[in-house]
């Protein structure tokens, strides 16, 4: 009986044949695909581990001691199959050589076979794997059809490599997520139930909340107007929907509505809702919205970094796995992520990342607060959705109160032939959510400033810098409350509590906020951590020249429900500030020019001219910036450089707080392991050079795992966050 050709052994020591398993990724990879890319994908997974099929492999899986590089062998034989030198030829390589190790750098025709391009890799003897054309029926398919898809509504030699770099991660998607799911499934016997989703009782659950708000104040009533503009207008097919609602209008609920609106519309086309974050401060809040909304009848999947589901004591053991196995791929109906994950996926390298993307077809996507996509990232992330709503079927919906001009943007970055649709036409209710005045204050000292805040019953300080935070919170008086990334998100979560909780009590006591004695007076003084997602409310409001979209969402924060005379906010420079960036100074000159500078004028008039400053910098993270062929496209280090939060400035320092962080850190000293995604809520941030001087000083450890601990808790105040040369840094 001849000898069985072997992928993989359980370990109860079932046997999965290679034939088996790479026909079984091929028709998964095929199903997944887009109908265009479908016979690539099924002969991505066909040829993916026809390296198997070697004598040495097989040796090896059978227990002996050897290295053997199969996921050559497939791009080696995709190259004989399709002819050298073609674009779909150099796809099936990229995914077929990357499909465990990632996507690689192409590299250039002189690298050598020791260098881990994939001109290197190509160069290596590869072991014999013709015993794979015995049991797969593998057939060349036609070139042509994805070479007119590829340069399709292509202008330049840079839309080429920008589209051709899409395809790639869209189909090595395809495949890793296929052969991922076929070996769990064949290891385990089964795979986690999947998650629940009806979006027609969410579409219920969610009339009847909004059903249950009445109309009853003239905001309350401009508020149910600009909803419905939105709801009536959602009906128009689109690939991108604009939607610029004011604070205060209800854009989540209604941001909601609509893709639930577009998702039910599409006859089951549309498969999922996923909702963009910009932050990973911030999700919380949405997802406990969308949970309390929708948890009896719909699973809501939540990825980012401070969030595990093997952590959440409500969950059941199988609850859990399911979780946990979406997050890998978003299979699920409704997912909340943040801005991070969804674009450092799309311009991901590695499976871990990439296998979500074919999910993010046959979807809507909501970006909240779409205005803080980073500049210097906006070329690719605009890209991104264009490609992903014009080729995969999606429609993305831009949500924020600060609406730049996305139409021009997208002309300007993304593929042509988008088409666009403003979802709020008439904007003559604007003018009811106006609920504060701006005011310039010029440059004023600390003392002035802390002086001119406490006479408020509750004011907010927001400034450009942590040190600054802390220095201005030692100032104040009365009820005071500090916020910034010294602390760890613990602690801030508890400290916003707290603040919730005292504002309450002061607007219970103080219904008219008069004759308020300067005990209870409310200061909280924070960087711009607290500009979104976090539902405060104060008098008055003081913000740090910054760009305008910042002062705008400070102002957010005064008198946001409406309820009192117009709120101050208040804008201000320190003495001891430096230069000015573009941003300020952009903001300087719309202080000058308008009377509210919130109003749409002034905030066009800012973007346009911020836009304009910052050209080069918009298209400064491009693909094609750094190649000029599809034949060198350096996906490997593109991915390693794309982050959209650069980090590599700082260090992520935990801290224990309570037993559950002890105990990890004691896991630590006694292991030298550790999950740096249960202990990311302990974290705080601090710059490469307060590292060096904490760690100078002998407090901090890691004990060979990466994660660095603060080792004595001195160093650490649970108000203001670290503290850099022990007890009397904050005295």
């Amino acid at each position: 009986m001849e000898e069985q050709f072997i992928a993989h052994i359980s370990d109860s020591g079932k046997v999965q044949s290679v034939a088996e398993h790479s026909l079984n990724t091929a028709a998964a990879a095929a199903d997944f695909s887009i109908a265009e890319l479908r016979q690539i994908n099924y002969l991505c997974g066909l040829l993916h581990d026809i390296g198997k099929y070697s004598d040495e492999f097989q040796r090896r899986i059978r227990g002996e001691n050897i290295r053997v590089e199969h996921s050559i062998c497939g791009a080696l034989e995709a190259a004989k199959l399709e002819g050298k030198g073609k674009p779909l030829t150099r796809l099936l390589q990229l995914c077929i050589a990357g499909h465990h190790s990632g996507i690689p750098d192409c590299g250039v025709k002189n690298n050598t076979a020791d260098m881990p391009t994939l001109c290197g890799r190509l160069r290596r003897k590869p072991v014999d794997f013709s015993g794979y054309s015995s049991e797969l029926n593998v057939e060349a398919i036609d070139p042509e059809p994805f070479t007119a898809l590829l340069k399709k509504d292509c202008k330049s030699i840079a839309d080429l490599v920008e589209k051709f770099a899409f395809f790639v991660r869209y189909c090595f998607s395809c495949l890793t997520d296929a052969d991922s799911l076929d070996t769990a499934k064949f290891r385990s016997e089964a795979l986690p139930e999947p998650l629940r989703c009806s979006f027609e009782q969410c579409e219920a659950s969610l009339d009847a909340k909004l059903g249950g708000f009445k109309a009853v104040t003239e905001l309350q009533t401009a508020r149910s107007r600009l909803q419905e503009q939105a709801f009536a207008r959602i009906g128009t097919d689109a690939n991108i929907y604009l939607m610029n609602m004011p604070t205060g209008s209800g854009k989540t609920l209604a941001s909601m509505r609509c893709a639930l609106k577009r998702v039910l519309a599409s006859n089951g086309r549309l498969r999922r809702i996923i909702y963009v974050i910009p932050y990973n401060s911030i999700i919380d809040q949405t997802a406990l919205t969308f949970e309390g909304l929708f948890s009896e009848h719909t699973d809501i999947l939540r990825q980012q970094s401070s969030f595990v589901y093997e952590e959440q004591s409500d969950l059941s053991e199988d609850s859990k796995a399911a979780f946990s196995a979406a997050c890998e791929n978003w299979d699920a109906g409704i997912v909340i992520t943040t801005a991070v994950q969804f674009f450092e996926s799309l311009y991901g390298d590695k499976r871990g990342k990439l296998r979500k993307v074919h999910n993010m077809a046959d979807s809507v996507i909501v970006f909240d607060e779409a205005h803080l996509m980073p500049r210097e990232y906006l070329e690719p992330c605009l890209r991104g959705i264009g490609y992903i709503t014009k080729y995969l079927n999606s429609q993305a919906l831009f949500l924020t109160a600060t609406m730049p001009d996305f139409r021009t943007l997208l002309e300007r970055c993304a593929e042509e032939g988008l088409s666009i649709t403003d979802l709020i036409d008439d904007t003559s209710d604007f003018e009811k959510f106006r609920k504060c005045r701006f005011s310039d204050l010029g440059k004023v000292s600390d003392e002035a400033l802390v002086q001119k805040a406490a006479s408020y019953a509750s004011s907010l300080i927001v400034v450009n810098s942590r040190r600054k935070a802390a220095e201005l919170y030692r100032l104040c008086t009365g009820e005071k409350y500090h916020l910034s990334t010294y602390m760890t998100a613990f602690d801030r979560t508890r400290v916003i509590e707290n603040i919730k909780a005292a504002l309450k009590r002061l607007y219970d006591d103080y219904p008219d906020l008069s004759a308020v004695p300067p005990e209870r007076r409310i200061t909280v003084v924070s960087t711009s951590l607290i500009e979104a997602g976090v539902d405060l409310d104060f008098v008055a409001a003081f913000r740090e020249l910054a760009g305008l979209d910042s002062v705008l969402q400070t102002g957010g924060r005064c008198n946001r429900e409406g309820l009192r005379a117009p709120g101050e906010v208040f804008v201000f420079e320190s003495p001891d500030a430096g230069r000015r960036r573009a941003e300020q100074e952009l903001t300087k000159g719309v202080l000058t020019e308008f009377e509210d500078i919130s109003c749409e004028a002034a905030i066009k008039a800012y973007y346009d001219r911020l836009f304009c400053i910052d050209d080069e910098k918009i298209h400064s993270k491009s693909v094609s910036r750094s190649c000029k062929s599809i034949d060198m496209i350096p996906f490997r280090t593109y991915s390693e450089n794309f982050r959209l939060i650069d980090d590599r400035r700082t260090v992520s320092l935990a801290v224990r707080r309570d037993d559950y962080s002890r105990k990890l850190y004691d896991t630590l000293c006694a292991t030298g392991r550790i999950s740096s995604r249960r202990i990311s809520k302990y974290c705080c941030t601090v710059y490469l050079d307060e590292f060096e001087r904490l760690r100078q000083q002998g407090v901090v450890a890691d004990h060979g795992s990466g994660v660095f601990f603060l080792t004595n808790e001195e160093y650490y105040d649970s108000e203001l966050g670290v503290k850099f040369e022990g007890t009397d840094y904050f005295m």
